[in-house]
This record gives structure tokens, C-alpha cells and sequence, in this order.
């Protein structure tokens, strides 16, 4: 916990913009020939934010967020993640959470943890201290020996989340990572989520189906159209932090739910 507290300065000191991207489309090749994805996407994510991405199945949604990774390349407009541009995958800026934990079954949780700083050839006991760092803030102090086997599903995507975090990236990008979940271990997960956010100052861009789990994470909800994918709204979330599991019976709750949903369900 400490060792990430050196990492990361506190939520309070956060400014500026983690995430710009301008003019974002992009056109892929289907069968019947170029098939538009994503359309004129203008979007700034603040430094710090926690920011949710809905919209119909085909929207574009993980797209968008694979060249936020530098995983895709867009076909026009720009990306700049913490100021620069971006156009391969660089985790010292950018951490990737996806909906399977995918992790390498031969390596125990902290040698999965670690691995990325095996990739950058960091010094042993550097890389053994700040994955075991990481899977304390996660919650699994102590399973650092277990193989993935041993592991339950949330377990397992918390060791992904650490895998995220390990090398300090200013933004988190997860796409989907609760879905495969049970209802009492997604909703778990996404307090626990809300936690460490919380502890590490990041800017976190997140996709998910689950309007309820959209608005109880977010500061701000986007929501996208079909394809080709735009930005139809963008939703502040002003219910107070930390959210609690009450806020979802409440009426201020059921209407921002409600706004989501209308426009999700109204296109065409």
C-alpha cells in the first residue's frame, strides 16, 4: 500500500486531461466491403475521472477502446493519452483490463503480476516488491503462490487488475472485466473496483452492458449510438462518493438509470 502511495500522487492533485481524442472514426473491411465502426468522436476524459462507456452491441465500444490502447489503429482523427500520441500498446501509460482474466496458466498469481516488468527487464526483486504491492491493494495479500486453477473468478480478475496496475499507468482502460461474474461477486467487484481507484489516482475508462453497474461506478456515463458509433450523451453522475449499495434504491439513482436507458433503447 505504501509502495503505491510513492507511485501515484493523490486524487486531489489530479489535473489536466488523461484521455483526448478528436474527429475518432474508423472504417474496416467486411464482406460487402468497408463497414463504418465509429463516427466523429470528440471526447476528453479529466485526469482522475472514473468514466463509463454504454451503448447498443455493435456500437463500437470496444473498438474505441482498443486504440485508446494502441491495439487498433483509428482510421482518422487523433488519440493523445497523458499528452502524447498513441498508436501501439505502451502499459507505463496505459493499463488493459479485458472481460477474460487471461492469464498464463503456468505462472503463479504474482509471476502473473509481475510478468510485464519481466518484458522491460526490471531487476527481480524490483518487480517481485511491486506485484506483491499490487496484489495486497487488490485484496490478495498472501495468494501471491496460487496458480490460476486455484483461483475463483474475481479472484482471478483481481489479479488482472493488478497485472493493470503494475507498471504505475496513469490511465485504466477495462473493457467488460465483471461480465462473466455472478450477480453478488460483479457487484463486489465493482465496490472493490471504486476502492482502489480511489488509492491509486487513476483515470479509468470502463465498458460495460449493466446500466446499474454503469451508474453506480461513473463520475460521467457515455453513451453511444449504433453503428457507426457517436456520442449521443454524456451523463454526469453526481451521486456522492463513496456510493453505497442504498444508492441504488433511491429515486436520484432510478433517473439517471432511467435517462441511460431511454436513449440505448430508443436506437434504431
Amino acid at each position: 500500500m505504501q509502495h503505491m502511495a510513492q507511485l501515484s500522487p493523490g486524487r486531489e492533485q489530479s489535473q489536466g486531461a488523461a484521455v483526448e481524442v478528436r474527429g475518432l472514426g474508423h472504417i474496416y473491411a467486411g464482406r460487402d466491403g468497408a463497414v463504418p465502426a465509429l463516427a466523429d468522436i470528440d471526447l476528453t476524459v479529466p485526469a482522475g475521472r472514473f468514466v463509463v462507456i454504454v451503448g447498443p452491441s455493435g456500437c463500437g465500444k470496444t473498438s474505441l477502446l482498443m486504440m485508446l490502447a494502441g491495439l487498433r489503429t483509428q482510421t482518422s482523427g487523433t488519440i493523445l493519452v497523458d499528452g502524447r500520441p498513441i498508436a501501439t500498446p505502451d502499459p507505463s501509460r496505459v493499463g488493459v483490463v479485458f472481460q477474460e482474466a487471461s492469464l498464463y496458466p503456468w505462472l503463479t498469481a504474482v509471476e502473473n503480476v509481475e510478468f510485464p516488468l519481466v518484458l522491460k527487464n526490471a531487476p527481480r526483486d524490483e518487480r517481485r516488491a511491486r506485484a506483491e504491492a499490487m496484489l495486497n491493494l487488490v485484496g490478495l495479500s498472501g495468494f501471491g503462490g496460487r496458480y490460476p486453477h486455484e483461483l475463483s473468478g474475481g479472484m482471478k480478475q483481481r489479479v488482472s487488475i493488478a497485472r493493470g496496475l503494475v507498471q504505475d499507468p496513469p490511465v485504466l482502460l477495462m473493457d467488460e472485466p465483471f461480465a462473466a461474474l455472478d450477480e453478488q461477486t460483479r457487484m463486489t467487484m465493482g465496490h472493490e473496483l471504486l476502492r482502489i481507484w480511489s488509492q491509486t489516482s487513476k483515470t479509468v475508462v470502463f465498458i460495460t452492458h449493466s446500466l446499474t453497474e454503469a451508474v453506480y461506478l461513473a463520475d460521467e456515463v457515455i453513451v453511444m449510438s449504433a453503428r457507426p458509433g457517436r456520442i449521443l450523451d454524456r451523463v454526469p453522475i453526481d451521486l456522492p462518493r463513496p456510493r453505497t449499495y442504498q444508492m441504488m434504491a433511491t429515486d436520484v439513482f432510478g433517473a439517471l438509470r432511467e435517462r441511460v436507458w431511454h436513449q440505448i433503447r430508443d436506437v434504431p
